[in-house]
């Protein structure tokens, strides 16, 4: 068991297949905070191991025409400092990171539903039904001593492939929900540095329940139940199999004509191992489009 500074498996992300005009470029800044337990493989000499993590995130997204699609690609590099407190052996034992942790990448089409329409043309949409699929990629840029089981990295790449279905329900709501399976390459430098981690692929799922109060004004209630990742270390399987359920609530609101603030709360709700984190983020994006 390792502690990094997010679990990709435990996002919650409404309407992220909403269509978007295209040749729009989005700034993206946030940050997070999450506290809380970790639920370890029992065979670990580790009690009461708990967490505090903060990130702050800087990223940048293009929508564009992809063969008649809308289409958007998103990268975003997370900072993060974290602190971690544990029984070792019974002696209470505690860390500290602070630096880069793992750079994510995102690229979306929608296939139904969602022809490229540029600003002008937005207002005149009436698609109900989108049906969309993205790709994304964790690269391993984070802080990472091979030496140390707690880190902000992973020394590994993620992929994970999705698809999606949103669909408006009368005039103000909307319902998401997203299937998708992380893989993961194996760590060759996990601790004490010379062992080799694999993890099997887990299944992520998110269902998501929407409420516009304004054309730019929403909250949504948020819930994602993630399956599988087992992982062996030298051959040696762990005891870490996860079977997962987070609940959480979003809120966007606008600043101005083309930024917003999003406010997003979630916890575990059934955590078989892994974070029982509480989390609390806000996000504040700003958009242009060319002409």
């Amino acid at each position: 068991m390792f502690i990094v500074i997010a679990a990709a498996s435990q996002d919650l992300d409404p309407r992220a297949y909403v269509k978007a005009p295209v040749k729009g470029t989005i700034l993206i800044g946030g940050y997070a905070h999450s506290e809380g337990g970790v639920v370890t493989d029992p065979t670990l000499p580790l009690e009461n191991l708990e967490a505090t993590v903060n990130s702050a995130t800087l990223g940048v997204a293009r929508t564009f025409c992809m063969r008649g699609r809308s289409a958007q690609a998103l990268v975003v590099l997370p900072y993060g400092w974290a602190t971690a407190s544990a029984l070792v052996g019974g002696q209470p034992q505690s860390a500290s990171r602070s630096g880069l942790a793992d750079m994510r990448m995102r690229m979306s089409v929608l296939l139904v539903g969602g022809k490229a329409v540029t600003l002008r043309d937005y207002p005149k949409d009436t698609a109900r039904t989108i049906v969309g699929t993205s790709l994304t990629v964790i690269a391993p840029t984070g802080q990472y001593f091979s030496d140390k089981l707690i880190n902000l990295g992973t020394w590994r790449w993620s992929f994970k492939p999705e698809v999606a279905i949103s669909q408006r329900i009368g005039k103000r709501w909307m319902a998401d929900f997203y299937t998708g399976v992380w893989f993961f390459t194996q760590n060759e430098s996990f601790y004490p540095g010379t062992s080799v981690r694999r993890q099997d692929p887990m299944v992520s799922f998110q269902g998501h329940l929407s409420y516009t109060l304004t054309p730019r004004m929403w909250v949504a209630f948020n819930s994602t139940f993630y399956v599988g990742g087992q992982s062996s270390v030298n051959e040696i399987l762990k005891d870490d199999r996860q079977s997962n359920v987070r609940l959480g609530a979003t809120m966007a609101l606008p600043v101005g004509k083309r930024s917003a603030l999003k406010i997003a709360y979630s916890r575990g709700a059934i955590i078989r191992i892994g974070a029982d984190f509480s989390t609390v983020s806000v996000g504040w994006s700003s958009t242009w489009f060319g002409r």
